[in-house]
């Protein structure tokens, strides 16, 4: 099910955020961004529509998705 960001509270929201952004250790290119900037960067995804909240009642977890990945 997809939760819209703008309905979780901002505290829970940036623990998610941060929590993504320290799991995925995705590379962001030839220069390495901060953790802040990396924060900042998937709030972005989140505004464009590019990544989604997904909350599974199966395994009761929520977690941060691209729209791509879900084939949206």
């Amino acid at each position: 099910m997809i939760v819209p960001w703008q309905e979780i509270p901002e505290e829970s929201l940036r623990g998610l955020v941060e929590h993504f952004v320290l799991r995925e250790g995705t590379d962001y290119g030839e220069q390495e961004a901060s953790f802040e900037e990396k924060v900042e960067q998937v709030y972005n995804l989140l505004k464009r529509k590019e990544a989604v909240v997904v909350y599974s009642e199966l395994h009761e977890t929520v977690d941060i998705k691209s729209t791509r990945s879900l084939g949206a």
